[in-house]
């Protein structure tokens, strides 16, 4: 690693020339032999590698503008609170890699976690904290990040407050403020990383992938990338950095982790939108609930899983005379508990590897086929407490999906999958192409949607599993408000019109309805989907009308949707007069015609 000689840099800046050449301003050294200093810090206006080098080669007023940094005063500060402890050498991510060199910044960021576990005392500098001690609440003046100094919310400052020996914090005029230990109890309310971590490192700590990944869900970083290269050296593995594969690179290191580790963790990822596809967490966020998940061992994994067993009642005996009440008392229930005793400890190694190939991630788990839907199986991860997901068989392989609402009944059985890892395997999406202009005849306007938004008319859907999106338009004159649902159940697309039953309060927003609305939806797509699926195929020259009534008012929304012309849906939203044929949202209707006519809003 090449290191900054603190003493040469002091006397360059305060113009001590020594007898001689001229001594170099950073020289290549090892970091398991030497003793250095490192510093931790936001960047902003910083000095390159270029830079400090030739600073004195530089011309006069090109160097006044670099000594005029923030960087640079940051580096004399470095420099001076490095020789004040005794330190010759001192190393800064700013102006100690020559990002030039792709070949040297990919050796830098796969070695950055040794050469902050190797320094002797990292320096963090707190640029927006004023007073001389550290903050112990949150504060509004951080609103930004979380009410904590930004420093505690970037993404590559979390191995450099884990890694190092000592952590010594400083404000932002360079007065000391607390080290890691003393202000140990601080920092786990701030970072949630647990106490004994940050006083003395992660060696010989049992600690789960989903933990870790935990720790890092609600940091930032500039570049999308920078998510998973900055978690390398906490995992202790290392890849190639490939700026530009974007969120492909958070995969990629799930990936690197499970070759490295037999830790089901990984996958007990819970997003906050639902979404179906991989097994693999799209960003460090969907391990935002998974501080307390720990791992079981492989040995131990059978006493947990019969503990699953008897807590969700599976495979108990039903008296006919009482179909509700289930007993454990059939000594069938306690052979088979045996039989899976057995069958777990066989395939023990089994759990001790993952493989991870073109088809998928090879992996043993127990699974529970999910009652009235044979491709859908809920898997039991070895995680304390117990962890399950939900899977969907899409050919050869599983894809992970979300939590579908039904209660399994059997036992479980040992099988091996592959997961599918790939974000857009088995991947389909339906386009609903949305034309709402009639809607404005009668004041009702488009004001958006939720829970997330698009651009122009089209909204494109996840068929894998479930998706929905709730378009709200409102009428301010009538204070009423309606939402049209577009969704997608386990492959079938299916389109409900929603109303606002009570009376719009000055502050409920349109989101907060919108909001409302997709509650209710997505508690019943099931329903709706079984609804459409019924009245066969969507195909061309045949459409479904929604209507529903709007209370208050002598009108009625309606949604007709079908496919005319091309495999996108086209959804027509009209507000109309009701002829009194309803006093609530009215059964659904299917017409068969040849060609769509406008006169069918009539």
């Amino acid at each position: 690693m090449k290191l900054l000689n603190v003493e040469v840099v002091i006397n360059r800046d305060k113009g001590i020339q020594q007898a001689g050449h001229e001594p170099e301003v950073m020289e290549e050294l090892d970091d398991a032999t030497t003793t250095y200093a490192i510093l931790s810090h936001r960047w902003g206006a910083e000095v390159n590698y270029k830079e400090m080098i030739g600073l004195m080669k530089m011309g006069e007023e090109k160097r006044e503008e670099v000594k005029k940094r923030l960087g640079y005063h940051k580096i004399i500060e470095s420099c001076e609170q490095a020789a004040k402890d005794g330190y010759k050498w001192l190393w800064i991510d700013t102006c100690c890699i020559d990002k030039r060199s792709s070949a040297e910044l990919s050796e830098a960021i796969n070695s950055m976690y040794r050469w902050y576990q190797n320094a002797q005392i990292c320096y963090a500098y707190l640029n927006d904290v004023g007073e001389s001690t550290f903050p112990t609440k949150k504060d509004d003046r951080f609103d930004k990040s979380n009410g904590w100094p930004e420093w505690f919310v970037r993404g590559w400052t979390l191995q450099e407050l884990i890694a190092p020996r000592e952590v010594k914090f400083f404000n932002k005029n360079w007065v000391p403020i607390g080290n890691r230990w003393q202000l140990a109890s601080t920092l786990v309310d701030i970072t949630r990383i647990p106490s004994e971590v940050l006083t003395s490192g992660l060696a010989g700590k049992r600690l789960s992938v989903a933990q870790i990944m935990s720790w890092a869900a609600e940091r930032k970083t500039t570049r999308v990338e920078d998510r998973a290269y900055s978690l390398m050296g906490l995992f202790g593995v290392n890849m190639p950095m490939v700026y530009g594969e974007g969120k492909k690179a958070f995969r990629r290191l799930q990936l690197e982790i499970i070759r490295e580790y037999n830790d089901q963790s990984i996958f007990a990822w819970s997003p906050q939108i639902p979404r179906a596809g991989s097994v693999l967490a799209e960003d460090p966020s969907d391990f935002r609930d998974c501080g307390g998940i720990k791992r079981r061992e492989p040995n131990k994994f059978v006493d947990g899983l019969i503990q699953y067993i008897e807590r969700k009642q599976l495979g108990w005996y039903r008296r006919p005379s009482f179909p509700s009440r289930r007993i454990a008392t059939n000594p069938v229930h306690y052979c088979r508990l045996a039989w899976l005793r057995w069958r777990a400890r066989a395939l023990s190694q089994q759990f001790c590897t993952f493989t991870v190939g073109n088809a998928g991630i090879q992996v043993c788990l127990p699974v529970i086929p999910l009652p009235g839907s044979p491709p859908h199986f809920r898997a039991i991860l070895a995680c304390i407490p117990p962890v399950d997901i939900d899977l969907l068989s899409s050919g050869s392989s599983f894809d992970r999906i979300p939590r579908i609402d039904s209660t399994p009944r059997t036992y479980p059985e040992f099988r091996t999958l592959y997961l599918a890892h790939h974000q857009d395997v088995n991947e389909k999406c339906r386009n609903f192409i949305l034309d709402d202009q009639h809607a404005s005849y009668y004041g009702f306007t488009r004001c958006g949607t939720y829970p997330r938004g698009f651009t122009g008319d089209t909204v494109t859907l996840s068929s894998l599993t479930g998706d929905l999106i709730v378009v709200v338009y409102t009428n301010n004159d009538a204070k009423s408000c309606l939402a049209v649902g577009l969704g997608c159940h386990y492959g079938q697309e299916w389109v409900h019109v929603d109303y606002d039953g009570d009376s719009p309060n000055q502050e409920d927003s349109w989101r907060d309805f919108g909001k409302r609305a997709h509650t209710r939806m997505w508690k019943a797509r099931a329903k709706y989907a079984q609804d459409m699926e019924k009245h066969g195929d969507v195909g061309y020259g045949k459409y479904i009308m929604k209507h529903v009534h709007l209370p208050r008012s002598i009108r009625a929304a309606k949604a007709v949707w079908g496919k005319w012309g091309g495999d996108d849906f086209k959804v027509m939203v009209d507000v109309v007069e009701c002829p009194g044929c309803c006093d609530g949202p009215c059964r659904m209707t299917t017409t068969f015609v040849s060609t769509f006519y406008p006169c069918v809003w009539s």
